[in-house]
């Protein structure tokens, strides 16, 4: 059923379409049919989605609206906003996950009958999974899905309760496109795709831990029956934890809706009892007599709002009160205080709390009483803040204070890559939970110079009590490192040389050519090629590629939201455009780089071979002036519309004549971005290996 009343924006509508938003401004101006605005503002006009529908299936632009689209789009356009668009979504879902029959009797009849019954068998479904604070609630309109926490101080609250049949009412035909979604992909996908929509959609209103650094994280924890998250977000460190009979999750976040999307997506993910509460942790903690195996935490950082003065005699300052600049060493002890003796709990860190001065007192306790068991340096772009290279700090609670303890100090910043998709996350796990395993089994860890290390406590009770591991870790061998500049200085040899024998030849002069041309968008139409947009989310260890993959000419390197929404897959012979940043670029894909995810702001066009040859085609779309007027402006990014792209009409033979050229100039371009990073690796390392001693200057 469609609802007339959902809107959708112009984005959403260059979705639909599968075009950019500069289109959707030219229909706009050139179409008098187009359909009017019906809400938003003058600047953001909102239309009503069945009207864009039909006017697009008039203009032969869209065939049908597929199903993801339509769902996605009457969630975000929610008369009461996505969040409880998303809730009620989600309650249904685990409704159809765990009882079907329920959900199919509920929804046979009318929007109001269906309205009506949901309270009663939601009750049913979301009791048993979180206790009787899942319960309907007639009179606390603040608790309702969605509400905003104005008061973060507050007593802590359930983070879900059972919407009233008149809330769910304007819900109701999202609720059976959900359902039919979950029919098509299951429930739990279902809502994992909605979600993760709506996550991209907001990147700026959510923190995210990317899926890699939270298995890590769950896996350094180890296995464990109770576990806690005090500052849960969107629920990817708990869902990271490996599933175990009787297992129960505790989750608070002093943000309602994260509360309450974690908790359904938790409850979808896995049969464990959740226990989610709405509040702030450090000034009204939901679970105050908790004695957990594992605790894990991505707290937020730099906070001085969290509750220094209100706090200053609670007893889970064992260790030390925080200063108002230590708000993450008030969380490293809420972590220990709600773990039982022996318990093990991991937090990402800012890299200033390991050595800034005012939190030396608190980290030489936590050291000498053995507390504070490993500081773990991340790679450059792990997780957000991405410029800045976050610590893991693994913490036990002491059973009791060892004899002779040592801290284990690990750095992999040599993982990180070049891409914006992260560090090598294998090269991370491997080496990390190999030095941690090592080093918890045996209380010590024999030095692996450049990588990890452990060290006495006694000998970082300094003044500063620095636990930044790169401070304490000892470089690699000398001879390593001259061994491996020798390689550099080789490989470079190598490809100047290359680089020379690819040298374009002298240009020929011709006249300027006047060929009858055509444009992507009337290939597209006549069939010629195929044209599909990136992605807004995908399964987690398909790689991706990014528009600076295609720019920097580097394998794929990113990562999408992690959702069940299929990926759009490269081929080889595909040429790939990014279309934000206006410069002229576009990359044939070959066999090293086929099977990975198209990226989002990346158009994919997939010629057909008897039609038109892939490099003829990448060629002339890199021409500067055809991206010139392809291009629209806005006051700080310029996008490409791909379909306005112009190229010859030529015959298959002369394609792959020019083919061959453009061919040519791409391995030439490709020979001298490599010469370029081997020679700043190469200068790098002779700054470096002359600043250490390790090369000689004569």
């Amino acid at each position: 059923m469609q609802d007339n009343a959902t809107e959708v924006t112009a984005a959403g509508i260059a979705r639909l379409a599968g075009v950019g938003r500069a289109a959707v401004s030219n229909w706009r101006r050139r179409h008098a049919d187009f359909p009017k605005p019906v809400g938003g503002t003058e600047t953001s006009p909102s239309f009503a989605l069945a009207e864009v529908e039909t006017w697009l299936r008039d203009q032969g632009k869209l065939a049908e609206v597929p199903l993801r689209e339509r769902v996605w789009q009457q969630l975000s356009g929610h008369p009461e906003g996505p969040v409880t668009a998303l809730t009620h979504a989600g309650c249904v879902l685990l409704l159809i996950h765990d009882r079907p029959t329920v959900w199919l009797d509920a929804s046979a009849g009318s929007d109001a009958r269906l309205a009506a019954m949901l309270p009663g068998v939601l009750e049913e479904v979301l009791a048993p999974r979180f206790g009787a604070a899942a319960a309907v609630n007639t009179s606390d309109a603040v608790n309702s899905p969605g509400a905003v926490n104005t008061s973060p101080s507050v007593s802590p609250r359930a983070a879900l309760h059972t919407p009233l049949g008149p809330e769910l009412l304007p819900s109701v035909p999202l609720l059976r496109g959900a359902a039919e979604l979950a029919a098509e992909l299951g429930a739990r996908q279902a809502f994992e795709f909605l979600l993760g929509r709506h996550l991209d959609a907001n990147p700026r209103q959510y923190t995210l831990t990317p899926a890699d650094l939270a298995g890590l994280m769950a896996d350094l924890a180890g296995p464990a029956r109770t576990v806690l998250d005090p500052a849960c977000g969107t629920g990817a460190l708990l869902r990271a934890v490996t599933a175990r009979a009787d297992q129960e999750l505790y989750a608070q976040d002093s943000a309602p809706d994260l509360a309450a999307l974690t908790a359904l997506r938790l409850a979808l993910h896995t049969r464990a009892h959740v226990h989610a509460a709405t509040g702030d942790t450090l000034r009204a903690d939901a679970h105050p007599e908790l004695r957990a195996d594992a605790v894990l935490c991505h707290p937020p950082f730099n906070e001085r709002n969290w509750g220094h003065d209100e706090l200053a005699y609670d007893p889970r300052w064992e260790y030390g009160f925080p200063a108002r600049t230590e708000s993450e060493l008030a969380w490293v002890q809420h972590a220990l205080a709600r773990l039982k003796d022996g318990g093990t709990a991991v937090l990402l860190m800012p890299p200033a709390a390991a050595s800034r001065r005012s939190g030396r007192r608190i980290r030489a306790d936590l050291l000498r009483r053995g507390a504070l068991r490993a500081v773990v340096a991340l790679p450059v772009g792990a997780a957000p803040p991405y410029n800045i290279p976050l610590h893991l700090w693994v913490l036990r609670r002491p059973e009791k204070a060892p004899a002779q303890p040592e801290v284990l100090l690990a750095d992999t910043g040599q993982f990180a890559t070049e891409g914006r998709g992260g560090p090598d996350w294998r090269a991370v796990r491997e080496a990390v939970l190999d030095a941690w395993r090592a080093f918890d089994r045996a209380g010590t860890l024999q030095e692996r110079p450049g990588l990890a290390r452990s060290l006495p406590v006694i000998d970082l009770l300094d003044d500063d009590v620095d636990l930044a591991p790169a401070r304490h870790l000892p470089p690699a061998t000398a001879a390593d490192g001259a061994e491996a500049l020798t390689a550099v200085r080789e490989r470079l040899g190598e490809t100047l040389r290359l680089t020379t024998d690819l040298t374009p030849p002298p240009a020929d002069t011709a006249q300027p050519a006047r060929w009858p041309l055509t444009t992507v968008g009337e290939l597209a139409r006549g069939g010629a090629l195929v044209m599909r947009t990136g992605g807004n989310g995908g399964h987690a260890r398909v790689p991706v590629l990014t528009d600076h993959d295609v720019i920097a000419g580097t394998a794929p390197s990113g990562t999408l939201p992690e959702s069940d929404e299929e990926a759009v897959l490269v081929e080889p012979g595909d040429v790939v455009v990014p279309v934000l940043g206006g410069g002229s670029m576009a990359r044939v894909i070959d066999d090293a780089s086929g099977g990975a995810a198209l990226g989002r702001s990346l158009v994919l066009l997939r010629p057909d071979p008897t039609a038109l040859d892939p490099w003829f085609l990448a060629g002339f779309l890199r021409g500067t002036a055809n991206n010139r007027q392809a291009s629209s402006y806005a006051s700080t990014a310029t996008r490409l519309d791909v379909r306005r792209l112009q190229l010859p009409r030529l015959p298959l033979d002369e394609q792959r004549r020019y083919g061959a050229r453009f061919r040519a100039l791409d391995e030439f371009e490709r020979a001298l971005r490599h010469a370029g990073r081997l020679g700043n690796q190469l200068v790098r390392g002779m700054y470096d290996g002359l600043t250490d001693g390790t090369v000689a200057p004569d």
